[in-house]
């Protein structure tokens, strides 16, 4: 199927020319029929030379400027409609700064009302103006002669590139209405993805199911773009779904308030415009940047990604003021002296890079390549991963300096540190590196004692040679200025045993205990295990705690141990 939209000043006969070729008469509405004039979109479709072809009739007063723009914004072709009578128009040529600023390439120029008029004059005139256009040089056909517009729009659909039926779903709606005994439906032209009986799309932050298709009144199992479809959707009311809204692949679209664009044929750009795109048109603020790049602020968040097109109009003034081409839905913030001028020439290259470190579904969800290294989910730039790595090394250095008897750096202080966005990436960063990751915690290799905690844990230790159970006292480990920070950090680097809370015993405690215990009569009390071992109660039975826990002891129910 191919998609048509139809342009032009109002009363030049698109309605018209579509019902002649269709057979279909696409005003729906009961005042557009009594007034004889499009008010909103219409639809009709027909096959012609064994291409089947949808219009999208679009009105063409400057009242429903809105509504036309929400026919053309997601089609990729047009027939534009002159009168011979009239030439030239008003709502021609805003429909002509519409369609270019879109950036829509494909047109056939159809002149009506030929048999009333020489069509010579309005066909001179509507070359000039396309001219300096996306639209330049169109194919011209007679709107007298329906074998000509048909041969026309042949050619036209011909040249339109394929779609991508792959794609991440977006559909634009345009029409929202109740079906007896179906419930919501949804119609929009869906430019690019496939579309499912079944399928659990997106809407409005909330899952939908899609329990039917249609497709130019033929159900249907499925829909390829390019498409007009109508979705029969479950868990959804209809006026909760508008004009503007879209259908999406759940997981693959990021909603954005505030967008940085490159401005097409910039006009008067002012800071409040309204934001034309797909079917959706939004109040925006507009800061410039410069001379073709500006940063819109949406009134509302929408489903955006990278090469989007659109148009600023202001609509008090019926004008359109630009076309934008989106280049980044996660804009950095421009707090720094001089990031303003930096973003603008970076936006007028047209090379905005993406972010240094992100997810890959977040990057194709903006539209950005996944250039760069894979580190699990997350793709990062090769060079920022690098000095990452080296600021980490020296972050954790300074640190060791700073806390001699630390047990190491935080993670998580590190992480924040050297500006990583997820602590599984700071783990895979420090690969390769020399740093040691134990217990949420980095530091150095070989990273000893001080000095003065040396002395004092060599102290200790003779004292354990001697006596290998009797732990030093409170007031002992005071004198020698052994505080909880020293001795957690002599555990740490294997110089002590921690047996409980200001408790330590010689590295090799447990390994001593059991083999002095195995000689016991089995089984054996606590008073049985301090007597062997010379201990007191507070070092045994925080030992044969610790011994249990370790599965080298067995405490039985009345008590008393054996060895396992």
């Amino acid at each position: 199927m191919f998609v048509v939209a139809t342009a032009g000043h109002v009363d030049h006969g698109k309605s018209t020319l579509v019902h002649r070729l269709t057979g279909m008469w696409p005003d729906r509405l009961a005042e557009e029929q009594r007034r004889g004039l499009t008010i909103d979109l219409g639809f009709a479709w027909t096959d012609i030379d064994g291409r089947r072809i949808a219009f999208v009739d679009v009105p063409g007063h400057e009242r429903f400027v809105a509504n036309m723009l929400a026919g053309v914004g997601p089609v990729p072709a047009v027939m534009f409609v002159v009168a011979a009578t009239e030439g030239w128009m008003p709502q021609s040529e805003e429909h002509l700064a519409a369609l270019d600023a879109l950036g829509v390439e494909h047109a056939l120029l159809v002149i009506s009302k030929a048999d009333l008029a020489d069509p010579g004059p309005a066909i001179e005139q509507a070359r000039e103006r396309f001219a300096a256009t996306s639209l330049a040089d169109p194919a011209v056909a007679l709107g007298t002669d329906l074998g000509q517009v048909r041969s026309g729009l042949v050619g036209l659909v011909d040249r339109l590139r394929q779609p991508d039926r792959d794609a991440d779903l977006r559909l634009w709606v345009d029409r929202s209405f109740t079906v007896r005994g179906a419930g919501t439906v949804v119609t929009g032209t869906l430019a690019a993805g496939t579309i499912r009986v079944g399928d659990e799309l997106e809407h409005a932050g909330r899952r939908v199911t899609v329990r039917g298709l249609q497709s130019l009144g033929r159900d249907l199992d499925q829909v390829g773009a390019v498409a007009r479809v109508a979705v029969n959707l479950r868990g959804v009311d209809r006026r909760d779904v508008a004009r503007g809204d879209t259908l999406r692949t759940p997981g693959a679209w990021l909603d954005t308030a505030e967008v940085d664009v490159v401005l097409r044929s910039p006009e008067k750009v002012h800071e409040r415009l309204m934001l034309h795109i797909g079917s959706a048109a939004v109040p925006v603020r507009v800061r410039k940047l410069g001379p073709v790049a500006a940063r819109l602020r949406l009134a509302r968040p929408l489903p955006l990604r990278v090469k989007d097109i659109g148009l600023l109009r202001d609509p008090g003034e019926h004008r359109i003021a630009a076309g934008v081409e989106v280049l980044d839905v996660r804009p950095p913030p421009l707090r720094r002296r001089g990031a303003a001028r930096l973003r603008a020439d970076e936006l007028a290259s047209g090379r905005v890079r993406p972010p240094e470190c992100a997810p890959a579904a977040q990057l194709r969800a903006m539209g950005m390549p996944l250039t760069g290294r894979r580190e699990g989910v997350w793709v990062v730039d090769p060079q920022w991963w690098v000095q990452r790595r080296e600021a980490a090394v020296a972050a954790v250095r300074r640190w060791s300096a700073e806390h001699d008897v630390a047990a190491g750096m935080p993670l998580e202080t590190l992480r924040q540190q050297i500006g990583l966005p997820a602590a599984d990436l700071l783990v895979r960063l420090l690969r390769g590196t020399d740093l040691r990751v134990a217990d949420g915690l980095v530091r150095p290799p070989g990273a000893g004692l001080p000095p003065h905690v040396d002395k004092a844990v060599t102290t200790v230790q003779e004292w354990l040679a001697a006596e290998p159970f009797r732990a030093p006292e409170a007031d002992e480990l005071a004198a020698l200025k052994l505080g909880t920070k020293e001795l957690a950090a002599a555990v740490r680097a294997g110089r002590l045993t921690r047996i409980a809370d200001g408790v330590v015993l010689g590295a090799d405690a447990f390994d001593r205990a059991a083999t002095i215990l195995a000689t016991l009569p089995q089984p054996f009390t606590v008073s049985d295990a301090r007597k062997a071992l010379g201990t007191s109660r507070r070092v045994a039975v925080p030992l044969l705690e610790q011994l249990d826990a370790r599965r080298v002891t067995r405490r039985r129910e009345d008590g008393t141990r054996t060895m396992v």
